[in-house]
């Protein structure tokens, strides 16, 4: 029996108008600090990249109006927010939740491919080694931002909770389904 296609949640419209007006540079360092916190806690991850460890990486959320610029920088990353399709040897696009989703290895990759909901441009070889460390280290960036937020984690982690389920967009980790 084959299951029926996934719809990927888009961002709201309504609220992608504002973003086109805020500021980039104070949520490029926030997302610069905050991909250096994963770097310490997950070394594997931008050593599991091998030769591309200082190739940029162009992340596309087609339903923002912005893209982000990946540099691993052998494992001291820098992310910079800019509006425009951004300059890198890869270009990964595709809606935000789709993007979350292969993060928290919810969304199989190559099906997002084959359904087009997903585009990879440029050099195949550097995705592929990104695509395999994110796997490999099994990231949940929801947990990421509680384990930095202190007394504000439980309450930030019902509102995560409440988000996710209200939106349909994988913001955690899903807990694996035993088979058996």
């Amino acid at each position: 029996m084959t299951q029926p296609p996934v719809q990927i949640p888009r961002f709201p419209r309504a609220l992608t108008y504002p973003l086109r007006f805020m500021p980039l540079v104070p949520l490029s360092a926030s997302l610069t600090a905050y991909s250096r916190k994963i770097a310490k806690n997950h070394p594997e991850l931008f050593r599991r990249l091998g030769a591309h460890g200082h190739t940029r990486f162009v992340l596309d959320p087609t339903d923002l109006p912005f893209v982000l610029l990946l540099d691993p920088n052998g494992g001291t990353p820098r992310v910079t927010v800019m509006r425009g399709p951004g300059e890198g040897a890869a270009r990964i696009a595709g809606p935000l939740a789709a993007l979350l989703g292969l993060v928290h290895g919810a969304y199989d990759g190559d099906a997002l491919f084959f359904s087009r909901d997903l585009v990879i441009e440029g050099e195949t070889a550097a995705t592929l080694a990104l695509r395999n460390a994110v796997d490999d280290a099994e990231l949940d960036l929801s947990q990421e931002i509680l384990n930095l937020s202190g007394p504000l984690a439980n309450p930030l982690q019902r509102l995560l909770a409440f988000l996710e389920r209200r939106s349909g967009v994988c913001l955690t980790r899903p807990d694996e389904v035993e088979i058996w």
